[in-house]
């Protein structure tokens, strides 16, 4: 076994001894990095660029899991954040940047009238469930995709250890682009669902009509509409999917990129609805922090001065065209294919006899990550990617592809794999 990644390793078997699973994020950690082939520590990165511990340089296209929009190191970004330094980070009244910020997320997003911060995707996501409870007085949730770790949504899935059956039990699962299964949990539960929440868009585009009939029986139903737009708001259009899209949800959760990489989240919505956080209790200390906030103004500054999204969405494109072009020229199609929106989209791995998709995959890691690309099979594209870059990223899948059709459909992926394959992490659940 190679030695290109023994600083990684080293440290990853350091920081088991203290930190469960070795990392704070499951998607950063060995769950998702195959052992032996992967780098796992980061020391600094530089626009679209970043190094591992090993010294070996990268171009990013997970981007810290989508939250970072500008480019690491943005300037604009870090000037913001120094000069808010040396002013102070924390006080014992409100800074007036929590304002600021908040009329800036107003004016960008169509269905925002009040705003309220938090730190994770999880803490907006559960303000937004505990919201429309108290507005509906009801109990029930459904539910499509991902949205966090907090026990209303964990609890639907196979990663439940440690929540009650009573919580449970009350969140129920709907199909994406699939009406009909959310339309079951309403007859299954009359006057008891309070609220609907979902990406407006992961890795298939919504068929026509199906947001504007999810709202429209959402709303006849007397539930509240919650957009989780951790990842695509300030990526699909400034003013997010609901933008994108022109469906207006009654709350919407952000994220990710909204201060390109500094921790920061949203709730925002309809005013009578959002009015209920003055009951609901939804506090920390860390909510009005500066520096985050100052990254998320300047942020949200720069995407209206600048073409960032254009660039991101025209980059985007021309990944997904050379992507799909190699996929046909491989003549791989049973293997991979791609799909999603420009500014994030996604790889997809067949199972292909006698292969599981995670096979596949691993093996389609251990060869990206050898090239120089950071890749988890997704593009999530920065307004810091340059053509030079995507042309990197095509050539690698130029050679890796050629890998994965000799080693799939000649049997013989077992002489290219070096370390065990991955495993899901939800069984038995898929996003979107």
């Amino acid at each position: 076994m190679s030695d290109r990644y023994i600083s990684s390793e080293e440290l990853l078997q350091r920081s088991l001894k203290t930190i469960p699973l070795g990392t704070q994020t499951y998607s950063k950690s060995k769950t998702h990095y195959p052992y032996g082939v992967s780098p796992y520590f980061i020391t600094h990165g530089q626009g679209s660029h970043v190094w591992d511990v090993d010294g070996h340089e990268y171009i990013d296209f997970v981007n810290a899991l989508t939250a970072i929009t500008l480019g690491y190191n943005d300037p604009d970004v870090n000037q913001a954040v120094i000069e808010q330094m040396t002013k102070g980070t924390i006080f014992s009244l409100p800074h007036p940047i929590e304002i600021e910020v908040a009329e800036k997320i107003v004016e960008m997003v169509p269905g925002a009238e009040m705003v309220r911060f938090g730190k994770n995707g999880s803490d907006a996501t559960s303000a937004a469930i505990r919201l429309a409870r108290a507005y509906t007085k009801r109990d029930r949730i459904a539910r499509c995709g991902y949205h966090g770790w907090h026990d209303w949504y964990i609890g639907s899935t196979s990663k439940h250890l440690g929540i009650p059956e009573v919580v449970r039990e009350l969140t129920h699962s709907f199909s994406y682009n699939n009406i009909d299964s959310l339309e079951q949990i309403f007859q299954q539960y009359p006057d008891q669902i309070a609220a609907v929440i979902l990406e407006p868009m992961n890795i298939v585009e919504p068929q026509p009509g199906f947001l504007e009939q999810l709202k429209e029986i959402t709303h006849e139903q007397g539930a509240i509409l919650i957009f989780d737009e951790t990842i695509t708001g300030f990526r699909f259009a400034q003013g997010g999917a609901q933008e994108y899209f022109n469906v207006i949800p009654d709350l919407a959760t952000f994220g990710k990129g909204l201060a390109n990489g500094f921790p920061l989240s949203a709730i925002t919505g309809r005013a009578e609805i959002m009015a209920l956080m003055e009951e609901v209790f939804f506090s920390f200390t860390f909510g009005g922090e500066t520096l985050s906030l100052t990254a998320a103004l300047t942020t949200m500054n720069k995407l209206q001065r600048e073409p960032v999204i254009e660039t991101m969405t025209q980059q985007g494109n021309k990944v997904l065209e050379g992507v799909k072009n190699l996929i046909k020229q491989h003549n791989i199609e049973h293997i991979l294919s791609v799909s999603g929106h420009p500014v994030w989209s996604f790889i997809l791995f067949k199972e292909v006899s006698p292969y599981s998709q995670y096979q596949i995959k691993t093996l389609f890691l251990q060869e990206m990550f050898i090239r120089g690309i950071l890749t988890i099979g997704t593009h999530n594209m920065s307004y810091a990617h340059q053509d030079k870059d995507i042309a990197r990223l095509l050539t690698a899948y130029q050679e890796v592809f050629s890998i994965i059709d000799d080693a799939v459909n000649n049997c013989v992926l077992e002489k290219y794999l070096q370390c065990q394959p991955l495993e899901p992490l939800f069984k038995g659940m898929s996003r979107n």
